[in-house]
């Protein structure tokens, strides 16, 4: 149950509404928004907040981009799901602006991004059996300890995260488990019938775990050299989140397959995508996969709008010059109630020093000082805020975190 002390009535029973009809699958701060407006929310009573969530990266762009909203609100007034039964006008023009920010042929778009996670899977799949030659039913995936790509069943079969697994087996076999950011890991747990390493840039969910920088270039080295496939799962450190459009471009790689979502959507719609070249995505025929709302008029049109936004590149030299600032101002924090900080861009894990408390208790901290933030795995606060977020608005979220460690620390001692 959410804490609702401190909460007016208006408050309380909006949460008392959800707690009672929905399924109790996630615990939420306790506040109840209303509207939201650039790198700010507002909830039911009026007070604003700063968004240092950015809904896990889906609202990079910060809420209610206006490119965004109208291209919603034209398709709007047109048409908004076809399904894939006929072709719709902002289909197209979208496909080839997300292939082309991309560097590839083609794109296979859905709707969340654990679809997207399940496409590669079946795409690499059927490339490993139709185009490598291993025997049917016998491919394997190369995957990383403590990722986080989603909870469908097949996803939770590859995950080390119990909450997540516990009572929902039997599992989806097929996947090897290895330690992020160790090549000799990978080397040693391939074999003939590996089709593919999949891999987050970054770990979003483990606290924002940047490996380290040979790794992804070493992993690119070798899935070229043994024919196996490379698919990045960039659906959270994507699309400008890092300070270039991939993650993957920190160090000058190019994955075979790219899994978008979230910002893709602009905050408005689920848009992903699996991109990639026509020798793994031309695989594909009619009836072997689909989705009726993926690559719908609606989702097309805001899906293009945020690659028109990206293409200009001034979202990703936001997030590099301001998350510059960013990391200086936490980087001054270590020693004060943070023991370390890692990221890239306007992305941060900021590990809590545990006498202090636990780091969801920080964030109780942080909510009552106007900045929403969210804590992951006990010890660790991720910092995302949108893009368009000013250099005085990161501060004044600092000096919040600064003011919330020294009040926890007075309390402790």
């Amino acid at each position: 149950m959410t804490d609702r002390k401190g909460l007016t009535p208006r408050q309380q029973a909006a949460i008392a509404q959800v707690e009672e009809f929905g399924a109790h699958n996630y615990l939420p701060l306790p506040l109840v928004i209303e509207s939201g407006e650039g790198a700010w929310l507002t909830d039911l009573d009026g007070h604003r907040y700063l968004d240092f969530l950015s809904a896990y990266s889906a609202v990079n762009f910060g809420h209610g981009h206006p490119a965004l909203v109208r291209a919603a609100q034209e398709q709007l007034q047109k048409v908004t799901i076809t399904s894939r039964a006929v072709f719709s006008a902002p289909y197209g023009p979208f496909i080839q602006g997300l292939a082309e920010l991309c560097g590839k042929d083609m794109v296979l778009p859905m709707n969340t991004g654990v679809e997207a996670v399940e496409s590669g899977i079946k795409l690499a799949r059927k490339w490993g059996y139709e185009v490598k030659g291993v025997p049917e039913d016998h491919a394997n995936i190369i995957v990383m300890a403590n990722n986080f790509h989603g909870r469908t069943t097949t996803v939770i079969s590859f995950s080390n995260d119990e909450t997540a697994r516990h009572h929902f087996g039997p599992f989806t076999p097929g996947f090897r488990v290895v330690p992020y950011g160790s090549i000799e890991a990978i080397i040693e747990a391939a074999d003939a019938n590996t089709v593919a390493v999949l891999l987050e840039p970054i770990q979003g969910e483990a606290g924002v775990v940047v490996p380290p920088a040979d790794f992804l270039p070493a992993v690119r080295r070798f899935t070229r050299e043994a024919n196996i496939l490379m698919i990045a799962d960039e659906i959270q450190s994507g699309l400008g989140r890092t300070g270039t459009t991939f993650a993957c471009d920190q160090v000058g790689v190019v994955p075979d397959l790219y899994l978008l979502g979230k910002a893709l959507g602009g905050g408005i719609i689920p848009v992903s995508a699996v991109v990639g070249n026509a020798d793994v995505l031309g695989l594909l025929h009619p009836g072997q996969h689909g989705s009726t709302f993926g690559g719908n008029p609606l989702a097309a049109a805001v899906g293009l709008a945020v690659v028109e936004l990206l293409k200009t590149g001034e979202m990703q030299e936001r997030s590099r010059t301001l998350g510059a600032h960013l990391h200086r101002r936490l980087q001054a924090l270590i020693g004060h109630g943070v023991y370390e900080v890692r990221g890239a861009g306007l992305w941060a894990g900021v590990d809590i020093d545990p006498y202090l408390g636990s780091a969801r208790s920080v964030c109780y901290r942080l909510l009552a000082r106007g900045v929403i933030a969210k804590d992951t795995h006990t010890k660790t606060i991720r910092l995302a805020p949108p893009l368009v977020i000013t250099e005085g608005e990161l501060d004044k979220a600092v000096d919040a975190l600064a003011d919330a460690l020294t009040e926890a620390r007075a309390e402790a001692e």
